[in-house]
């Protein structure tokens, strides 16, 4: 059986850019706190910033 893949909102990717800008905490321990893939972060912290 295939492994379900999540989405999330905007909102939701947001709020987890900002722990890392506003609060100062690293990739990695946002990525541990919420259980996401690091990947997954970076890209969203990019695309954050570009705009």
């Amino acid at each position: 059986m295939a492994k379900q893949r999540r989405t999330f909102d905007a909102n939701f990717k947001l709020q987890a850019v900002r722990m890392i800008h506003d609060q100062g905490l690293s990739v990695s321990q946002v990525c541990k706190d919420m259980k996401f893939s690091e990947t997954a972060v970076r890209c969203w912290f990019t695309q954050v910033r570009a705009e």
